[in-house]
């Protein structure tokens, strides 16, 4: 699975999975990553550590 935020690798058993009301799935590697897609509403295209392609 890959990050939802940076696209970063993420190993089975760890991280986190949220559901959307409409069903859509999001999976983080870090607390990091959930804070600046939710919280902040930040695009990962504006982040250098964010490796979306």
């Amino acid at each position: 699975m890959k990050c939802s935020f940076c696209s970063k690798e993420i190993e089975e058993g760890t991280g986190l999975v949220f559901v959307d009301k409409n069903g859509k799935i999001f999976t983080f590697d870090s607390n990091k990553c959930e804070k600046n897609m939710f919280k902040l509403r930040r695009d990962p295209r504006d982040f250098k550590w964010a490796n979306i392609e």
